[in-house]
């Protein structure tokens, strides 16, 4: 490999966010390797597979090689690390529902916790230097969120107290509430990222990620909210609306916006960092207002069957208080609005062209 050729490994390089990084940094010219088993329809079913995705990443990336691997195997991540010595780690390989841990919880931790640790290690062993950018969750915060006063409206539930008003910050506790066996496998990873930045100086980063979404997204009923949604619309599912009134809130960020930050933190890493990546208040929209833009978008009406209980250690009013991410990398800005991200999840799920990327 030319020196002034930068090298970078993605782990779930077929998924939402790992696919949009193949395609960002090939486009930059990188040599990209990227990690994916399509554990994902071994999770979910056919709704799941991401062989789609993959086939795409092969005829559109120039400088992508594919690794069909297991994080969960130490030996081959190992292996591969030391044979790569990559310039940039990027892990987004995980199990990503909260509702699916409890009947795997073994492949569950195994795949969230565990593969982390493989991953951390073996970039410790061979590779000390390169960024570690690790997609937590902002599930390692339980239900703790839930404990802020709310207010309900029309259409959403809502923060009560103006000091609350960014939303959920990185000083939330994670402990001593209810996390899912997902969440809890998820904290796991993150404090591993955060033990192996600060014992062995190493530039990791912890991003406790909103609701990732993007074009790209094989969305579930268990995972993937607005892609499963538009879905939803085009196809004439029934939509399950799980408590809450289906005024509960999420904030949104494009997989692109994800990736111009991972960039960033490249060109300028810290030690151990942590950060909410979400879309804050601009982007946040709660479920029936969501069902709302779609309908208007996609012109057709949808199926909703309401369930009075909740999801387990779901959230009322999540939006991501981004404060200490802007404070720490200025220049990064988010590109798309909430009206831009409706419009491109619309048109994918319609097939139908629309160039929204500028």
């Amino acid at each position: 490999m030319s020196n002034t050729v930068r090298r970078v490994l993605i782990t779930g390089s077929s998924g939402l966010i790992g696919s949009e990084a193949v395609t960002y940094f090939d486009q930059r010219g990188w040599d990209v390797h990227g990690i994916d088993n399509n554990m994902r329809r071994d999770f979910f079913g056919p709704d799941g597979d991401t062989t789609w995705n993959l086939h795409r990443l092969r005829k559109t990336t120039r400088h992508f090689t594919y690794h069909h691997q297991d994080i969960r195997d130490r030996a081959m991540m190992l292996k591969l690390i030391t044979d790569l010595r990559p310039n940039l780690i990027i892990h987004c390989a995980s199990q990503p529902s909260h509702d699916l841990a409890k009947d795997r919880p073994f492949d569950d931790f195994d795949v969230n916790a565990v593969g982390t640790l493989n991953l951390l290690e073996a970039t410790r062993r061979s590779c000390p230097e390169a960024p570690f950018i690790f997609m937590s969750t902002n599930k390692v915060y339980g239900d703790a969120p839930n404990e802020l006063p709310l207010v309900e409206l029309a259409t959403r539930w809502e923060y009560a107290r103006p000091e609350d008003y960014h939303g959920v910050s990185e000083n939330c506790r994670i402990d001593a509430c209810l996390h899912t066996l997902f969440g809890a496998s998820k904290v796991a990873a993150d404090i591993l990222v955060q033990e192996y930045g600060r014992y062995f100086n190493m530039p990791t980063v912890c991003l406790r990620g909103g609701c990732l979404t993007g074009p790209n997204h094989a969305g579930v009923e268990l995972h993937g909210f607005l892609s499963y949604l538009a879905r939803a619309v085009r196809e004439g599912r029934t939509y399950r609306i799980f408590g809450y009134k289906g005024k509960q809130v999420r904030d949104n960020i494009h997989s692109y916006d994800v990736c111009t930050f991972f960039e960033a933190f490249y060109h300028n890493p810290r030690i151990a960092a942590v950060y909410n990546l979400g879309g804050g208040r601009e982007n946040s929209v709660s479920v029936i207002e969501a069902i709302d833009r779609f309908e208007d978008l996609i012109g057709k009406r949808l199926h909703i069957q309401y369930v009075d209980e909740h999801r387990v250690g779901d959230h009322i009013c999540y939006i991501s208080d981004m404060r200490r991410i802007h404070a720490d990398y200025p220049t990064w800005k988010q590109e798309y609005t909430l009206e831009r991200i409706f419009a491109e999840i619309s048109c994918a799920a319609q097939d139908t062209p629309l160039s929204v990327r500028l």
